[in-house]
């Protein structure tokens, strides 16, 4: 199996690295409730898609003191 000769400089090793960085999420506003949500997925907050509703609203649960 082969071998390197010498060792990889730190410098060598993260420009190596250098598209792992992680990349930013982009948002978009959710056309009927105006939460931001992620691009081609449901709105998590009114269950639409594409204007119609495919999932049921989460409801908030209060905690009883």
């Amino acid at each position: 199996m082969a071998n390197p000769k010498k060792k990889k400089t730190h410098s060598k090793t993260h420009t190596g690295r250098a598209h792992l960085a992680l990349k930013k999420v982009s948002l978009t506003k959710c056309p009927k409730c105006g939460e931001m949500r992620k691009p081609h997925t449901a709105c998590a907050f009114c269950g639409t898609y594409k204007s119609k509703e495919v999932t049921k609203p989460k409801t908030k649960t209060g905690k009883k003191k």
